[in-house]
């Protein structure tokens, strides 16, 4: 296999899907704007974000994948289809016992998340609405690892593209809808969460059906007292614990900073998640893509006791992260205000939220590198079955981000939030690749010096280039040219991408040598 191109198949698709997502967000942004209905919508969406990253992507991927991946190479698809049985059987039953409890207990988890919000009642009961939609994404995260093993990629990396139609469609259609009916619109986007992860859900089972890896659910005590009894279950339970310590850790700073946004006045919420969404741009078409692409390899790479191989794979990953990283976080550090103004100003998103945005997308810029990099190193361990050390330093990273909140908010506000997690995921990297680095885990492959050279000397030009645009063209201003803004957004963002790519090429970067078989 290809790994650069199975990593560029699922930046492909993840381009598709933030693409859709930001046609979301437009849409979004332009009804409601940076208003406390928005603030509320963000909050109740969160909640069931917050478990999914312990039940789906977060703790469990990390624990299940790499035992998955071993228990195939090792003893073959059978054994291993009888392996996923077992976890999705208890998998499916935690999750429709965290649902009950979830819908009951709403109004505290509101609480504990945003005590501040002015529409309270509101988030509660968008909150019950969207709250199931962690079984629902629960189940597809099981269903992309299982595909991922298999190394079939596209499916989970199209899935997303679903929840933002849904979203769109909820905005357009069932929006105005619910203004007629009498029932705020803002919660026809909840509704379309729960739409959007039916359909997420379904597309993955003619998948798994065709790898001959649909999971075979225990419903009878029996089945389930089985399921508890299989070697499996209890190798990915404990592999997870310290995976779910690490996990919550990241979790309680997202609780802590949305409780301190909640308090920073109306739109402090909306304007971190509308920063984000850009932030997450990049970090999921390099970090995603590539940490769902090095898992499987690595984990067999260990599992072979090939340290080369192992070595090898995260430096291919490393010179990546720089080559694609570094020039996303300076644009989103010199280029806030045309990013914003072209992709939002319109409706209630008016010019004093473009700026109350900017200085939050300005915040997370500064750790982009990190924000990245942490997808790729952290993986190293999780491939060497260590989720120890990772959670570690996320406690360490969590008390440090919230020493850091208590200087820079109540100086710069809600910017400060996301200064303070750009600079604790810049810390966490860091740590992690010494980690890996003392460990001789990662012996570092000839030639980052001048890699490095050439990078850094290509993405100042690039800087250069937005800065000057960023100053010498009014994108606010242009509110009522819309045409003529994105035309120039396009210039902008093409001319430097250009002037980038043509300075590596010219300081002699062969692009080939990404090129990687796994």
């Amino acid at each position: 296999m290809n790994l650069l191109r199975a990593a560029s198949t699922i930046s492909l698709l993840t381009l598709v899907s933030r693409i859709s997502g930001l046609a979301r967000d437009v849409v979004v942004a332009g009804a409601f704007g940076n208003s406390a209905w928005m603030d509320a919508y963000n909050v109740a969406f969160r909640i069931p974000n917050f478990l999914r990253r312990l039940f789906g992507e977060g703790a469990f991927q990390q624990a299940f994948v790499p035992v998955l991946g071993e228990t195939r190479a090792r003893d073959g698809d059978a054994v291993t289809r009888l392996l996923i049985d077992a976890v999705a059987t208890i998998l499916f039953w935690a999750l429709a016992a965290t649902c009950v409890i979830g819908v009951i207990a709403a109004p505290l988890m509101v609480w504990l998340m945003a005590s501040g919000l002015r529409q309270f009642d509101d988030a509660t009961v968008m909150t019950r609405i969207m709250f199931p939609y962690i079984g629902l994404i629960s189940m597809v995260s099981l269903a992309a690892g299982i595909l991922n093993t298999w190394k079939r990629f596209v499916v989970p990396a199209a899935t997303p593209v679903l929840l933002n139609l849904a979203s769109i469609g909820a905005a357009w259609w069932l929006g105005p809808a619910f203004t007629r009916w009498g029932i705020e619109p803002i919660y026809a986007q909840a509704v379309g969460v729960m739409i959007g992860g039916v359909l997420q859900l379904a597309i993955q089972i003619p998948a798994l059906k065709r790898v001959g890896a649909l999971p075979s659910i225990g419903l009878l005590p029996g089945t389930i007292r089985a399921a508890w009894a299989h070697p499996g279950v209890g190798r990915v339970l404990r592999q997870m614990a310290p995976a779910l310590v690490g996990v919550s850790v990241a979790q309680i700073s997202v609780v802590i900073n949305t409780q301190i946004a909640s308090h920073q006045g109306v739109g402090a919420v909306s304007s971190l998640d509308w920063a984000s969404r850009l932030m997450e741009f990049p970090t999921g078409l390099l970090g995603v893509a590539l940490g769902v692409v090095l898992i499987p390899q690595l984990s067999a790479a260990h599992g072979r006791k090939d340290a080369a191989a192992y070595s090898g794979l995260l430096d291919w990953g490393l010179r990546l992260v720089l080559l694609l990283a570094l020039p996303c976080a300076v644009a989103l550090l010199v280029f806030p205000n045309a990013l914003l103004a072209v992709l939002f100003q319109r409706g209630a998103f008016d010019a004093a939220a473009v700026h109350q945005t900017a200085s939050a997308l300005v915040g997370y810029g500064v750790g982009l590198m990190g924000l990245v990099g942490v997808k790729i190193l952290a993986p190293g361990y999780y491939a060497r079955q260590d989720t120890r050390t990772p959670v570690k330093i996320a406690i360490a990273v969590l008390l440090l981000t919230q020493v850091m909140n208590a200087i820079f908010v109540p100086f710069i506000g809600h910017a400060g939030l996301a200064l303070s997690v750009s600079l604790g995921a810049m810390i966490n990297a860091t740590w992690l690749f010494v980690g890996l680095r003392r460990a001789g885990a990662y012996v570092p492959e000839p030639g980052w010096c001048g890699f490095s050279l050439r990078v850094f000397g290509a993405t100042a030009l690039l800087g250069a280039l937005l800065f000057w645009a960023e100053r010498r063209i009014d994108w606010i201003g242009l509110v009522h040219h819309q045409a003529q803004r994105i035309g120039w957004l396009a210039l902008c963002l093409g001319g430097a991408a250009l002037l980038y790519f043509g300075a590596l090429l010219l300081s002699g970067l062969k692009l080939q040598q990404f090129t990687r078989r796994g």
